[in-house]
C-alpha cells in the first residue's frame, strides 16, 4: 500500500503540493486527476523518490520511499516527458533496466516488442511520440515491479494501442497484483479502467474515492421549475453542487443516495424531472466548481 502522510512540496514561493494525505490500495488501477498545475506530476515524482517532500512522508509497504533503495525497487515510473539515451536503441534500454530491476522479464519484453511492432535495434530518437510511449509501457510492465506510475499514459497512443495497454494492465493485475497509478487529463480514458480516483486541486486532495461509489452518490437532475420558491426548497432539502437553467428547465448536480434524491424530488410534485448518470468529466467539473475553480470562466 502507498500512503501519503501530510505531504507538502514548494518550489520557491509556489506550493505545488499542500498537505496531501491519501492512500492507494494494492491490485487496483488508481487514477490521479486534476486541474492544470494541480500538482499531479510533482506528486508522482515525490512518490517514486525522485524528489524529497518539504513536509510529511510517503510510505510504500511500510517504508519511507525517499533515499530508500528497497522501496524504490518496487516502483517503475514513466514520466510524461520520457528520457532515452541519445542515439540509443530499445536493446540499450533493456540492458539498463535489467541492471536496476533484477526481476525484469526479457522474454516477455521481446514478445511484447514484437506484438507492438517495435524494432529493438532501431534508434529511439526516430520513434514517434506514441512509439516511445509504447516502449516505456512495455519496459514498465516487464520490470515486474509492484507499482507502475504512469504520467499521461495514453497521451500519443492511437485508439487501438490504448485498448491494448488497458488489456495489459488488466492482465498484470490479475496475474501478479500490479498496481498502476495513472495521472491524466483524459478523464474519459480513465473512466473505463480506473477503480479508484484521487482528485487534486491547487496542490490539495479534493476527494479520494471508489469511482463506482462516487457515481452512485452524485447525480444530475433535470427538472422544470417555474417558481423561485421551489428552487429554494430543493437547495434546502438536497446538497446541490451546481445549478444551470434555460428558462424553466433546470439542470442540478446533487450529492446523495439515489433513492433519497428520488424520494425528495417526487415529493415536490414537479411537472417533469429525471435523474441522469454523470461521467467522470462531469463529476470533475462539479467538484472543482464547488471549490471555486470556475470552468465556465475559462471557456466562455
Amino acid at each position: 500500500m502507498i500512503e501519503f502522510r501530510n505531504v507538502s512540496k514548494c518550489f520557491d514561493t509556489i506550493k505545488a503540493i499542500d498537505h496531501v494525505s491519501a492512500g492507494i490500495g494494492e491490485g487496483h488501477v488508481f487514477g490521479l486527476i486534476g486541474t492544470n498545475g494541480a500538482g499531479k506530476s510533482t506528486l508522482m515524482r515525490l512518490l517514486c523518490g525522485v524528489m524529497k517532500p518539504d513536509e510529511g512522508e510517503i510510505i510504500v509497504d511500510g517504508e519511507a520511499v525517499y533515499d530508500n533503495v528497497s522501496a524504490k525497487a518496487k516502483i517503475f515510473y514513466i514520466s510524461d516527458d520520457q528520457y532515452f539515451f541519445k542515439s540509443g536503441t530499445p536493446k540499450d534500454m533493456l540492458r539498463l533496466y535489467q541492471t536496476y530491476y533484477p526481476a525484469f522479464d526479457e522474454g516477455e519484453w521481446k514478445g511484447l516488442m514484437e506484438k507492438f511492432g517495435l524494432d529493438v535495434n532501431r534508434k529511439i530518437n526516430t520513434f514517434s511520440k506514441g512509439m516511445k510511449k509504447q516502449l516505456s509501457l512495455i519496459c514498465g510492465i516487464c520490470a515486474n515491479t509492484k507499482y507502475l506510475l504512469c504520467d499521461e499514459t495514453f497521451d500519443g497512443l492511437d485508439p487501438v494501442m490504448r485498448q491494448a495497454v488497458k488489456k495489459l494492465f488488466v492482465r498484470e493485475i490479475e496475474n501478479r497484483g500490479l498496481t498502476p497509478v495513472i495521472a491524466s487529463h483524459n478523464l474519459r480514458e480513465l473512466e473505463d479502467i480506473c477503480e479508484y480516483v484521487g482528485l487534486l486541486h491547487k496542490g490539495g486532495i479534493l476527494l479520494e474515492k471508489d469511482l463506482d461509489e462516487m457515481k452512485l452518490n452524485i447525480h444530475k437532475v433535470q427538472c422544470v421549475i417555474k417558481e423561485d420558491e421551489m428552487l429554494g426548497q430543493i437547495k434546502k432539502g438536497l446538497e446541490v453542487l451546481t445549478v444551470e437553467n434555460r428558462g424553466a428547465l433546470y439542470t442540478l448536480t446533487v450529492r446523495g443516495k439515489r433513492e433519497d434524491v428520488e424520494t425528495f424530488i417526487e415529493g415536490l410534485s414537479l411537472v417533469f424531472y429525471e435523474l441522469l448518470p454523470l461521467s467522470l468529466e462531469e463529476i470533475f467539473i462539479s467538484e472543482t466548481e464547488v471549490k471555486g475553480y470556475d470552468v465556465k470562466a475559462l471557456i466562455f
